[in-house]
């Protein structure tokens, strides 16, 4: 009886044991953790773009630039150039082209017309030298100043030509391309014609080149030689007259003198 006792527990121990070895290699295997997926870096903001700063150190563009400042014009530019995804396109007159403006005169318009003028000289957008040859197919291109103020671009095999309207110019040199900003020199200031109006004053024609042909009152050599030798003439004649006189003198004085040795 002890024997078979001790037998049956061996027995279920061992059946037991089975039935758990048999459910672990049944199971499925825990799942491995999933490691986080790393959050990309944001991409670094573009750098301020300061145009107090190039303006000043190109140029000269001091009369342009303290149109900017006088007018507040920088901070609309500013604002473009930095705060806006399309970026800006300045178009910056040197000095001598302010020095040169005679006629109209910017002394002469109001501060509203000023600060338009002053506007007209950008674009909401930054355009590369490239770009200039499509824009030249769309017409005219909306200004900062708004409205009516609009320029048109023509590409002649890569020289950039503005037409304000009133005034015509072109791109000289390019002073910065980097986007957001495009500022490009040119030589003349952009006079819009909705300010200045339709009465274009006309291109002065060049002055005439100097006439050097003689003057109708001297005497060319011809005329001045054909005008001698009749003046000539007479001289001769009276000298010959006072030669045949002189020796018909001697011939008589010498008849008479003769005559008297005679008698």
């Amino acid at each position: 009886m002890e024997f078979s006792r001790i037998f049956m527990i061996n027995c279920s121990v061992l059946l037991l044991c089975s039935s758990l070895a048999y459910g672990q290699a049944a199971s499925p295997p825990a799942p491995a953790a999933m490691s986080p997926t790393p959050t990309p870096a944001p991409a670094p903001a573009p750098a301020y773009v300061n145009l107090t700063d190039l303006l000043s150190v190109a140029g000269p563009f001091h009369t342009f630039l303290d149109y900017l400042e006088s007018t507040e014009v920088i901070d609309t530019f500013q604002n473009q150039a930095n705060n806006t995804e399309q970026g800006i396109t300045i178009f910056v007159p040197k000095d001598n082209a302010f020095k040169a403006l005679k006629k109209p005169s910017l002394s002469n318009l109001s501060d509203d017309q000023l600060k338009s003028l002053i506007l007209f000289h950008a674009l909401p957008k930054h355009y590369a030298l490239a770009d200039f040859n499509d824009l030249s197919a769309k017409g005219p291109v909306s200004t900062l100043a708004g409205g009516q103020y609009t320029l048109n671009f023509t590409d002649d095999s890569g020289t950039v030509h503005l037409d304000s309207g009133w005034s015509k110019t072109k791109v000289t040199s390019a002073v910065h391309s980097t986007d957001p900003v495009a500022i490009y020199q040119v030589d003349k200031v952009l006079l819009p014609e909705v300010i200045f109006g339709t009465d274009i004053p006309p291109t002065p024609a060049p002055d005439p080149a100097p006439d050097i042909s003689p003057a109708a009152d001297t005497p060319s050599a011809e005329s001045t030689e054909s005008g001698s030798s009749p003046k000539s003439s007479p001289s001769n004649s009276s000298s010959h007259r006072i030669m045949n006189l002189g020796i018909w003198s001697q011939l008589v004085l010498t008849v008479i003198g003769g005559a008297v040795l005679f008698f």
